[in-house]
């Protein structure tokens, strides 16, 4: 990837978190503390401040970058969340990555998520997006049906009774309602392959 594709890349991401701020802390304000939506902007205006640096690093160095400042920058459960996510993607990627690459890396920073939140699918968390995702990219499946998979995954957690995160404090009355880091989720993988062009 050149300086200029990264730079999509990085401003694909923010701007989808940005843009939807308002509905990903309607979400959260239903059955969590009510922040997600201004954590994840927060995160990524500080993430755009720094894009032409960014853009200039190795696309490793660039996820890990970008890793470090949503930990730093993000409050609550999800900034360590999609923290560890990409800086374990940058950390396993290589600087030319082929598809392939892609598809072991991604695995790997979905493990890592999964071993920092101490969760796994089914709990209606943000992995009923990240894990079904991962399925069907190892599968082959191209950008329409990752996006496909991963809108249909985030509405899955509807139904779902939250047994992780602040959610799992309501019981039954998690129910009937999209987990937050969910939908977010779903946003920023659709958000990542239109930028990407896959």
């Amino acid at each position: 990837m050149d300086q200029a594709a990264k730079e999509k890349l990085v401003k694909a991401l923010a701007s989808t978190a940005i843009e939807h701020a308002e509905e990903l802390t309607a979400l959260d304000q239903a059955i969590g503390d009510g922040d997600h939506g201004l954590n994840l902007k927060r995160g990524f205006e500080a993430v755009l401040a720094d894009l032409p640096g960014l853009a200039a690093k190795p696309l490793p160095e660039l996820f890990k970058a970008m890793g470090m400042t949503m930990v730093m920058k993000v409050g609550g459960a999800s900034g360590p969340l999609f923290g560890t996510f990409f800086m374990d993607l940058g950390k396993a990627l290589p600087a030319e990555p082929s598809r392939a690459d892609l598809v072991a890396a991604t695995g790997k920073a979905l493990a890592a998520v999964m071993a920092r939140g101490k969760s796994e699918p089914g709990q209606k968390t943000l992995l009923d997006v990240l894990a079904p995702v991962q399925a069907v990219f190892e599968a082959g499946a191209d950008g329409a049906a990752l996006k496909a998979a991963a809108f249909a995954a985030a509405d899955k957690t509807v139904p779902m009774l939250a047994i992780r995160g602040r959610a799992s404090f309501l019981g039954e009355r998690s129910v009937g309602h999209m987990d937050p880091g969910a939908r977010s989720s779903s946003l920023l993988i659709a958000a990542a392959v239109d930028a990407l062009g896959v």
